[in-house]
């Protein structure tokens, strides 16, 4: 079997040195019984560092790349963090908090220090909400891998590789996937274009590769989405609409193409491999399988051993009076099949009627020109908002003569008229956030 490795922008590292090595430059036994922030600028030395660290700490509070630096004060009190692993970007930042550091990195140096766990470390979270201090959400180890099934056709030995960062939920799946099943993993970075990380998951022979349907509609921009060749997609984090499946069916014809749901709070809940957007009626009607599903009021509720055990803060509850979820998620049924419209919190006002900006995009991303597409409000005195979009094409604003106009008659064809975008703006790119999701505005 080759040997298992982590890959970051700029250093390879063989898993097998940590058997007796560390990252730590031996203070690991400095950390036992201890709650820890990791906070590095890129995810390598995070990685080693969780590798070793868990069961050592009894709380590991991970904090991910695009995380404002403000609310860091507010994450080391609430977590009563008294130790910062660090790769020494952030020192600055973090002496005045009175804090003791240790320094990590991606080089494994001999050691010999015992590594006996005598704890249930546990695993604190930061949402990824777009405004306000971040929530801090508990798991453990046991809800973290409870997706992860040995025997699956997933779980075998593979190289993994995702545009997510793995301190947030949706990269630590992949990670701990990839660790656990004795496999290797690419990481990615923030300060690397998406051309020069397909690139380098290429060079390295990814088989498995995962991210929002955000980051596929980049990567499909980019001429060096021919670099890899998996055997699995896998999109999660946002809606995955059909045009998206089709175009990375299309592109990696050999993959087997998969969307999961899952979210920080409730867990991985389900995949779907089928090919089809949203999710077949059958799985709400499954109550005794690994998880449990309901639609109430809306939206989709999520009950199983993979939810989080609950804030920190303890100032809210994180599921109801019989374990579910609700994840905000609005779902609509149509043909024996639930579609996700988007939101709950998300829509848009326009004259009283509700409008989810993901049911429009859906339509405009069926044009065939059209590669990626955001709808957000603009202020109107009569009705409060308007429906507009940005819109990127695949050759660009300057292929745009006519295009509006398709664009258009395709939405009035699908949508009613109060959905329809008022006007359509050409552009280069759309704003994606460091969580990989498209930034929306909201009136």
């Amino acid at each position: 079997m080759p040997a298992r490795f982590l890959s970051g922008p700029r250093v390879n590292v063989h898993l097998g040195d940590l058997v007796h090595g560390s990252s730590l430059n031996g203070h690991l036994e400095a950390l036992r019984g201890r709650s820890v922030l990791i906070a590095t600028a890129e995810q390598l030395p995070a990685a080693l560092a969780l590798i070793e660290i868990d069961g050592i700490a009894r709380r590991i509070v991970l904090w991910p790349s695009g995380a404002a630096l403000e609310h860091l004060p507010f994450v080391i009190a609430a977590a009563d963090v008294d130790v910062i692993v660090s790769d020494g970007t952030l020192l600055g930042q973090l002496e005045t908090f009175g804090v003791a550091s240790i320094t990590c990195g991606t080089e494994i140096v001999p050691s010999n220090y015992g590594r006996l766990p005598r704890h249930s470390t546990e695993w604190i979270l930061l949402t990824s909400g777009t405004t306000g201090r971040p929530k801090l959400v508990l798991h453990t180890l046991a809800s973290l891998r409870g997706a992860i099934q040995a025997g699956s056709d997933l779980d075998a030995p593979s190289v993994w590789s995702t545009f997510y960062d793995i301190r947030r939920y949706g990269g630590l799946q992949i990670f701990l996937r990839a660790m656990l099943t004795g496999g290797s993993m690419v990481l990615s970075s923030a300060r690397e274009p998406v051309a020069e990380f397909l690139m380098r998951a290429g060079a390295h022979c990814v088989s498995h590769i995962s991210g929002t349907p955000s980051h596929w509609r980049q990567a499909l921009m980019s001429p060096e989405a021919a670099k890899i060749s998996p055997a699995y997609v896998r999109l999660s984090g946002e809606i995955a609409d059909q045009s998206i499946l089709d175009n990375l069916q299309s592109f990696y014809s050999q993959a087997k193409v998969a969307h999961a749901f899952a979210s920080t709070e409730a867990g991985v809940a389900f995949d779907v491999r089928d090919g089809l957007a949203g999710f077949p009626a059958a799985l709400i009607a499954e109550p005794n399988g690994p998880v449990e599903l309901k639609v109430e009021d809306g939206t989709l509720r999520i009950r199983s051993g993979r939810v989080a055990a609950g804030y920190l803060d303890g100032e809210r509850e994180l599921a109801d009076p019989e374990g579910f979820v609700d994840t905000g998620d609005v779902v609509e049924l149509r043909g024996g099949r639930y579609y996700f419209a988007g939101r709950r919190d998300g829509t848009i006002n326009v004259g009283g009627q509700k409008v989810h900006p993901e049911e429009v995009e859906a339509v405009i991303n069926r044009h065939p020109r059209v590669r990626m597409s955001v709808v957000r409000p603009r202020k109107n005195p009569l009705v409060g908002a308007l429906v507009v979009a940005d819109v990127v094409l695949e050759n660009g604003p300057e292929a745009a003569a006519g295009i509006e106009t398709e664009i258009l008659q395709l939405c009035r064809a699908t949508l009613p008229q109060y959905k329809v975008p008022a006007s359509i703006k050409f552009v280069t790119e759309v704003a994606v956030a460091s969580t990989g999701k498209v930034v929306r505005q909201y009136a």
